[in-house]
C-alpha cells in the first residue's frame, strides 16, 4: 500500500535528474560566471552613476557600492542636452524601421517560400551570401547614394540603408515554411485568393516570428551609433545614442558619472521592451529556427 511518504519521495526531484553532484556543481559556477561578464558591465554602469561628487568611479580608491547614493547624475544629463529630443528622434527611427522590415521581409520571406518559380534558390543564395559583408565595407557608397539624394542631416537618410534586412526576410521565410502545405490547400479550395491566404493563413502562423524581426530591429535602430554619427549634422536630429555621446566631451568636464547615466538612460527602453516580451521573444525564436 502507497503511503504518504512515498508518494513525496517520488515527487522529491532526485540527484540523477539533474546530474551527479559534482557536475551540478560545475553546471551553476559556469552560469553565475557568465551571469557576472553579461550583468556585470551594466550592474557597474548603475552602481557608478549613482556615486556622488566626491567619489571616484576609477582608480585604486574606487569603490563598487556608492557610499552616498544620488540621482544627481541624472538630473545634470536631463538638465545639460535635450535627452527627449534624441528620444523623440530614436523613436521616429526605430518606428520606421520596424514598419519597413515588417513589411518588407513578411513578403519577401513569403514570396521565398513558395515553390515553383525560377530564380527562389538564388535569391536565398545571395541573401545569405549578402550577410557575409560587413557594414563597414559598403559604408562610403552608401553614405555617397544618401548624401545624393539629399538625405544628410535627415532623418530619414538614417531610417533608409536598414528598411529591410537579409536575416528578417530568412527568419520570415523559415516561419512561412512551417505552415503545413495541406492547410493551404484546404484554404485554396475554400476559394481564397494569394492575399487572403497570406493574410489570414500565414501571418497568423508567424507572430512569434514577427516579434523576433520587430524586436531585433528595435535594438539594432535604437543602439545604432556609427552610420547616425556620418549622416547627421546638427543637433536637433541627433539620435539618443549619437547625443549622449556628447557628454564624453570637454564641454560637460569629462564627469564619468554623466557618461554612465547617459548609458543606463539608453539601455532603459531596451531592457523593458525585452522584459517585457522575452516570453514570446524566445518561442518566436525556437519556432523559427525549424527550416532555414
Amino acid at each position: 500500500m502507497t503511503t504518504a511518504v512515498d508518494r513525496r519521495r517520488r515527487l522529491m526531484p532526485r540527484w540523477r535528474d539533474y546530474g551527479r553532484p559534482r557536475e551540478l556543481v560545475v553546471r551553476y559556477l559556469l552560469l553565475v560566471f557568465v551571469l557576472f561578464i553579461t550583468v556585470g558591465p551594466l550592474l557597474w554602469q548603475v552602481l557608478s552613476s549613482l556615486k556622488g561628487a566626491g567619489e571616484d568611479v576609477f582608480g585604486s580608491g574606487a569603490s563598487l557600492i556608492p557610499r552616498h547614493p544620488t540621482l544627481r547624475a541624472y538630473r545634470e544629463v536631463f538638465a545639460q542636452v535635450p535627452v527627449w529630443t534624441y528620444i523623440r528622434n530614436s523613436l521616429f527611427v526605430a518606428v520606421i524601421s520596424i514598419t519597413s522590415q515588417l513589411v518588407f521581409s513578411t513578403m519577401a520571406g513569403y514570396m521565398l517560400s513558395k515553390p515553383g518559380w525560377k530564380g527562389r534558390k538564388l535569391v536565398w543564395v545571395l541573401l545569405m551570401a549578402s550577410m557575409m559583408f560587413p557594414f563597414e565595407s559598403i559604408m562610403v557608397s552608401l553614405f555617397l547614394s544618401v548624401r545624393d539624394m539629399g538625405l544628410v542631416d535627415n532623418l530619414v537618410g538614417v531610417w533608409l540603408p536598414g528598411f529591410v534586412a537579409a536575416i528578417n526576410v530568412l527568419i520570415m521565410r523559415a516561419a512561412f515554411l512551417a505552415v503545413p502545405r495541406e492547410i493551404e490547400d484546404a484554404a485554396m479550395l475554400d476559394g481564397a485568393g494569394e492575399w487572403k491566404r497570406f493574410r489570414h493563413l500565414y501571418l497568423p502562423s508567424a507572430y512569434g516570428a514577427i516579434l523576433v524581426v520587430t524586436i531585433n530591429t528595435f535594438i539594432s535602430a535604437w543602439d545604432d551609433f556609427l552610420w547616425p554619427l556620418i549622416v547627421l549634422r546638427s543637433e536637433e536630429h541627433f539620435t539618443l545614442t549619437l547625443g549622449l555621446a556628447r557628454l564624453q566631451t570637454s564641454s560637460f568636464g569629462y564627469d564619468q558619472r554623466l557618461v554612465m547615466a547617459g548609458s543606463v538612460i539608453s539601455v532603459i527602453p531596451v531592457l523593458v521592451l525585452f522584459v517585457i516580451t522575452q516570453r514570446w521573444f524566445y518561442r518566436g525564436v525556437s519556432s523559427g529556427a525549424v527550416k532555414l
